[in-house]
């Protein structure tokens, strides 16, 4: 079985997912989404149904977070589901040039996804993929994502190096990150 809804009492509905990653039982609490706990191989659903009931107040104290927060970012997260996608690529890949000239940075190719964890990432080959809704962010946090994506095709890491580079073209990246945790759920 890959994965089944249980109700666990006073928790409401979970759901089990059977995940060829995890290497123990790991609980999350998402918005939007509600309580997940990947299963890895070698776990009974039941053994996993056992330790989430075993975490109940953790999972409740979650909860009453995330709920908080879907009320919070309801107007937000609407928002950033209704995205046309050619558009969205045509805003992005232009930024990405203008940055990219701007500053004299070279990337290979460009992919524009609608990813649930990540607002974009550069492969090896400096590929870079961009999460569709950037194009809802402002543009100074939409510029912050694409100059870190840029800087990473030349520094692999997120070293002393990365973030004195990160700087040198942003200035203070640590205010741009701290307003950028406002939209992670809407990643979801």
């Amino acid at each position: 079985m890959k994965s089944e809804t249980i109700k666990i009492k006073g928790i409401g509905p979970v759901l089990f997912e059977r995940s060829s990653r995890a290497r123990h039982v790991n609980i999350s609490v998402r918005p939007f989404v509600g309580v997940r706990v990947a299963v890895p191989f070698g776990v009974s659903f039941k053994e996993a149904e056992n330790f989430a009931a075993s975490k109940k107040d953790w999972i409740k104290k979650h909860q009453a977070k995330i709920r908080q927060m879907e009320q919070d970012h309801r107007i937000i997260f609407d928002e950033f589901n209704n995205i046309n996608r050619r558009d969205a690529r045509k805003i992005l890949v232009r930024r990405l040039a203008e940055l990219a000239g701007k500053y004299g940075f070279k990337y290979n190719r460009i992919f524009i996804r609608n990813q649930k964890t990540r607002w974009g990432s550069c492969s090896a080959k400096n590929n870079i993929s961009l999460n569709v809704k950037l194009v809802r962010l402002p543009e100074a946090l939409r510029d912050y994502i694409l100059i870190h994506e840029l800087i990473h095709t030349r520094i692999k890491n997120h070293s002393r190096k990365f973030y004195a580079e990160l700087y040198r073209i942003v200035g203070d990246w640590k205010l741009l990150d701290s307003r950028l945790k406002k939209y992670g759920p809407c990643l979801l």
